[in-house]
């Protein structure tokens, strides 16, 4: 089974690139051979007690999935909030979420050069990844990069690239809390005390890359 199990899903990894599998395809291919290598890992240990065995290891893993991302249904009420999903809690006429709209009124208000719009970029780019995706402001990022680089003479790719760092570092798993559940529940750890700790060598590495940034504008 240690030979034949990563074997399995290097095939995995080969059929999705030959029959270009993406999205739910390349999810049940994944899961479908988890559940062929448990079964068949029950068969060779237990023998004619591996049916119980192997419904016993799937309640267990839909218990464990229960109770980890039973928190996501909470989360999951800001994540739509803050993106392209209030329209369907609020209606048509709200086309773009609440953070965007923060970001937004952060770009009209701000006094312009080009420290104040690597900050403006930092800060716009947090915003965004506060969702917890980490990639769902890169557009709004890159096009107030193009914006304010145009206005401030600045470098427009060093703008999209800090934008583009703080949006995922905030929102990609690193220190909002509802981005590292998939982290903390593999690891059993609370997501909450991981994003604390987290925070100051993110915020480090932030103010480094600030530094940085306004070197090379």
């Amino acid at each position: 089974m240690a030979f034949v199990t990563p074997l399995l899903f290097a095939a995995d990894i080969i059929l999705m690139l030959v029959f270009d599998l993406k999205g739910g395809d390349a999810t049940s291919l994944v899961s479908g051979t988890a559940v062929l290598i448990m079964c068949i890992g029950a068969f060779l240990s237990f023998g004619s007690h591996a049916l119980e065995k192997v419904t016993l290891y799937v309640t267990d893993g839909f218990l464990f999935a229960i109770r980890i991302f039973a928190p996501v249904i909470i989360i999951g009420a800001f994540f739509f909030l803050g993106g392209d999903g209030i329209s369907h809690i609020l209606g048509d006429q709200f086309q773009r979420g609440i953070l965007n709209d923060w970001a937004i009124w952060l770009a009209r208000n701000t006094p312009l050069n080009k420290y104040m719009a690597a900050v403006l970029q930092m800060a716009v780019g947090s915003l965004t990844g506060l969702d917890g995706s980490g990639f769902s402001g890169l557009p709004l990022t890159g096009a107030l990069a193009g914006t304010l680089g145009s206005a401030v003479h600045a470098s427009v790719p060093i703008l999209a690239s800090l934008g583009q760092i703080t949006a995922i570092y905030v929102g990609g798993g690193t220190i909002v809390p509802w981005g590292l559940i998939p982290v903390a529940a593999i690891c059993s750890v609370n997501p909450l005390e991981l994003a604390r700790k987290n925070l100051l060598p993110v915020f480090i590495g932030f103010a480094a890359t600030f530094l940085v940034a306004c070197l090379l504008l």
